[in-house]
């Protein structure tokens, strides 16, 4: 079985166990050498580690059920992204309206500003331009396509 066909394997399992709780949902799903999976989960309220705990052990057991592992030699992380992660999902943007993103685009330039809105094509950042007293606030809609990477920015 190829790691495409495990990984796929993985996800209809991995929807079984986060159907009762549609308020997760998976970010992203790798296997690493040696059958390492690594499962990214968020929630649209934030996920917490006891959840991770229990995903993950449902999901182990779902995994060890199919038998695609040989003695059962895997092993499984399930967490949030962090916020040093990259927002990927549209799920993931429209949960952190409000907070301050740094985007960079895919010409390599860098705004960061507000996150005020997401629509189904693009974001809407408030964005401050200039310094001191000649600086201005802008609202910059910002197509998906134009993203290279958004980041959360946690301010104190």
């Amino acid at each position: 079985m190829t790691i495409d066909e495990q990984i796929q394997q993985i996800e209809l399992q991995l929807a079984q166990v986060l159907e009762a709780t549609p308020e997760y949902f998976c970010v992203s799903l790798k296997i690493k050498p040696i059958n390492n999976i690594k499962l990214f989960l968020d929630g649209d309220n934030g996920i917490t580690i006891e959840n991770c705990v229990k995903i993950n052990r449902k999901l182990y057991a779902l995994i060890e059920a199919m038998a695609i592992y040989p003695e059962g030699e895997f092993s499984l992380e399930v967490s949030s992204p962090g916020v040093t992660e990259p927002l990927k999902l549209h799920r993931q943007y429209v949960k952190n309206v409000g907070r301050f993103v740094e985007v960079v685009f895919t010409d390599g330039t860098v705004k960061e500003g507000k996150l005020l809105e997401v629509l189904e094509n693009d974001i809407l950042i408030e964005h401050m331009e200039g310094k001191g007293k000649k600086a201005v606030v802008q609202q910059i809609v910002v197509p998906f396509e134009n993203i290279k990477t958004a980041t959360v920015q946690v301010k104190f």
